[in-house]
């Protein structure tokens, strides 16, 4: 596309790694200025190396499950940038993976915090500058496991994401007149540094390899392979720019075919 978020300035949460990080190449490369959270200042340091972009790429030390650190993250951006043009919510995942029967409170809570809620913050805080200015793009990264429930031992991530695409929709309802669009992509898997961690972790769980728990993810999928980060990093550039006028309240599939609808 070269070119089309030119003059752009983006917000990603968990942005110095995984997905998170794949947007962020992609959004320089169309001209955006972008500002990266995350919990780890080396793993932003490192991000900022990579992306070489000089004075278009920021960091700021942000964990996701703060809310306080979420605002400051959109704060920081607008200090900056003067503006926020696109608010992508990265942050996710869950831990203390159990069936339903044996799943804890603690984990239970935290999942839907880490999914949703972190979402909800990021949304909230931008839209009290996207508003006034007449514009923005929102995108929240779920996951086809918030469409479907494929896998055990996660039914507080699956939820969690399931009510980040309920917020999607909402928003967008609520702010389509106002010149912001919100939309959910929905990544199938891809083995980034969390699936690498948590999904050796959830194969334990699961009684299975990890091997066999990346296969079982394939095995979902029309075209039997793992999805890409760069093929996320595509959808969120198209949902950002402005083709991405028309296209609201929606989810976006990119799973190689797993989920149906």
């Amino acid at each position: 596309m070269g070119g089309s978020l030119e003059g752009r300035v983006a917000v990603i949460t968990a942005g110095s790694t995984g997905i998170g990080f794949g947007i962020a190449q992609a959004f320089i490369a169309e001209g955006a200025s972008v500002v990266l959270g995350n919990r780890s200042e080396e793993k932003g340091a490192h991000a900022l190396e990579r992306l070489n972009a000089g004075d278009r790429a920021a960091f700021k030390k942000c964990d996701a499950l703060v809310r306080a650190e979420v605002d400051e993250l959109v704060d920081y951006a607008v200090e900056k940038f003067g503006k926020i043009d696109i608010m992508v919510n990265c942050a996710g995942g869950s831990d203390g993976w159990a069936l339903v029967g044996d799943l804890s409170d603690e984990a239970w809570l935290k999942g839907l915090e880490w999914n949703a809620s972190t979402a909800f913050w990021g949304t909230r805080r931008a839209l009290k500058y996207m508003v006034p200015a007449g514009y923005g793009r929102i995108i929240n990264i779920a996951s086809i496991e918030g469409k479907v429930a494929s896998k055990v031992a996660v039914s507080h991530y699956i939820a969690g994401k399931h009510a980040m695409i309920g917020l999607s929709k909402a928003t967008a309802v609520e702010y389509g007149t106002s010149g912001i669009t919100c939309n959910a992509i929905c990544p199938g898997p891809i083995e980034t540094e969390l699936m690498k961690d948590a999904g050796a972790q959830v194969a334990e769980a699961s009684g299975i390899t990890y091997e066999e728990f990346l296969q079982d993810f394939a095995n979902d999928c029309l075209t039997k392979e793992l999805q890409t980060v760069e093929q996320v990093a595509g959808m969120a550039v198209l949902l950002a720019g402005p083709l991405g006028n028309g296209m609201t309240g929606a989810t976006y599939n990119v799973d190689g075919g797993s989920a149906s609808f």
